[in-house]
């Protein structure tokens, strides 16, 4: 299922770096693809909407619903 998310708060490669390894550590046969200048996080995983989301904050990022 793809899921898209409006993250915040990305600044480098290394900001995708960590969105990336987050939400593989919650999915690790997730598949994502970030467009930082849109704030926007691609994911196709089958996990629940809400671990994927509460991934990426943990790392410290803000994210819409």
């Amino acid at each position: 299922m793809n899921q898209t998310f409006t993250v915040t708060g990305m600044t480098c490669g290394h900001c995708e770096k960590a969105v990336t390894r987050a939400v593989k550590q919650a999915d690790p046969q997730a598949e994502v693809s970030i467009d930082r200048a849109a704030n926007k996080v691609e994911v196709q995983s089958d996990q629940p909407r809400e671990l994927l989301a509460q991934a990426i904050a943990e790392e410290g990022y803000s994210v819409a619903a």
